[in-house]
């Protein structure tokens, strides 16, 4: 092999890692959004059971108000989270991090 063939495969191999790289990195900034909604969502949740653990006009008392009262609860958390900030910031902020 000559040096123009050698600095050619260099070359694609560098541009081959690169791209590897890119792709996992995106990756990567995927998964940890789905995590930092999963945890502003947990938090959310968390909220929503000590504000409404009292009389709730949604679900009069019966035998599967609680239940109703969790789903509801749990829906309205992964329907807010990644709107209020809190998983921008965590994300942005372990971003940095690694």
């Amino acid at each position: 092999m000559n040096i123009d063939n050698q600095l050619a495969i260099s070359a694609y191999n560098n541009m081959a890692t690169n791209s590897i790289i890119n792709r996992s990195k995106s990756e990567n900034d995927r998964l940890l959004k789905e995590q930092t909604d999963a945890f502003e969502a947990f938090l959310v949740k968390s909220v929503l059971d000590i504000a409404l653990k009292d009389e709730n006009p949604l679900f009069p008392k019966d035998a599967g108000d609680k239940i109703y009262s969790s789903m509801y609860n749990d829906t309205m958390s992964r329907a807010l989270s990644g709107n209020l900030g809190f998983s921008e910031l965590l994300f942005n902020f372990l971003k940095e991090r690694a």
